[in-house]
């Protein structure tokens, strides 16, 4: 059996522990593994294919990163291509990609991805390529599994950065909006912000109302408290209105999701009349060694993606339902994007406590 591992979409705290688990597991089963650089690039001409044995994997459990490196920008159904002229084509090369995976003998590929990467390997799992998939995204909003890996690396990163912003907005007796990532889903701003006392989170699910949020600030004054911690996610949007978006002011840029903390600090600002700053965590997120569980988790994703290959699991994915590890078809994962449920208790926990969500 020879098997490939792919990395693609944004990178994640635990990929490379991924890796290691998954290419010790194959090697216990006298397996071949081979490493596909840069999501898909690899098979198709334009990054390398390379050996993963034992010395390859050493020592990269705990880091951050992955060494087979990633891309957003690879679907292997819409890639880009380069024309004479400089401009970019986006061409199908899916059919390059299965018949260079022949060529190696690569008998099962497992991807490691989030929804794009989950969406592009049910494709090619329909063409006849023999796919497994891991979930992967720091946002947490993967269905069909409890956790994802690298979302508890992301939420203590974000709960870090909430402890140092409490002294210094006391100290100044001011606001301070702080950004995360959660483009369609809340759960880093949710268990971040509850973890480390923030006094207003601001979630997609929810849209908010700038009137409460700022009644919110205006009451913790009145009892004393000169200072707050609003985390929002990058998604978040008021009522009747939309996301905030960057980026666009060149010639062919796309726009993105993000700006909501500077937009929120200008507005509160004028209508508390309270000094108001704002940051944005951004990649941090994304960067570091995983927390423990994470390692935990990852590691059991990558035994378990090799488990799927030797049931022949094809089409299928990996997933935590709570205590196991099992498998569900793709399709059952793409479905519907996973949401803050907000009748959870970790939310009911969240208002108790005082917390405003802006509604």
């Amino acid at each position: 059996m020879r098997i490939a591992i792919t990395t693609g979409g944004g990178d994640a705290p635990g990929l490379n522990a991924v890796i290691r688990a998954a290419v010790l597991t194959a090697i216990d089963r006298g397996w071949h593994v081979l490493g596909v650089k840069k999501g898909y690039a690899g098979l198709l001409g334009d990054d390398e294919v390379i050996p993963l044995t034992r010395d390859e994997v050493r020592g990269i459990g705990h880091l951050g990163g992955t060494i087979l490196r990633t891309t957003n920008r690879g679907n292997p159904f819409s890639y880009p291509v380069r024309q004479p002229d400089g401009s970019v084509l986006e061409v199908d090369r899916s059919d390059e990609l299965l018949e260079n995976a022949r060529n190696l003998g690569i008998n099962a590929l497992i991807s490691i991805g989030g929804d794009g990467s989950l969406a592009i390997a049910q494709k090619l799992a329909q063409k006849g390529l023999r796919v497994v998939c891991v979930p992967k995204t720091i946002d947490n909003d993967v269905s069909g599994t409890l956790s994802t890996f690298g979302f508890d690396t992301a939420v203590n990163t974000a709960m870090e950065a909430i402890d140092k912003l409490h002294t210094t907005a006391e100290s100044h007796d001011r606001v301070i909006i702080m950004e995360v990532m959660g483009r369609h889903a809340g759960f880093i701003a949710l268990h971040s912000g509850v973890a480390g006392a923030a006094h207003v989170i601001l979630i997609p699910e929810i849209p908010y109302d700038l009137a409460r949020v700022c009644e919110a600030i205006v009451t913790r004054e009145k009892r004393g408290r000169f200072f707050d911690v609003v985390v929002a996610a990058e998604g978040a949007f008021p009522k009747g209105g939309i996301e905030s978006v960057m980026g666009g002011s060149l010639p062919g840029q796309a726009t993105r999701i993000g700006g909501i903390a500077e937009r929120l600090s200008g507005q509160i600002q004028e209508k508390t009349g309270k000094e108001c700053r704002s940051l944005v965590l951004g990649h941090l997120q994304r960067g570091g060694m995983p927390t423990g569980y994470d390692r935990l988790l990852a590691t059991r994703f990558g035994g378990a993606a090799v488990q799927a290959v030797e049931d022949a699991k094809w089409g299928h994915m990996v997933a935590l339902q709570s205590p196991n590890i099992v498998t569900i078809p793709i399709e059952d994962a793409l479905r519907a994007p996973k949401k803050v449920d907000l009748g959870h208790d970790l939310m009911r926990t969240a208002r108790r406590l005082g917390i405003s969500f802006g509604d």
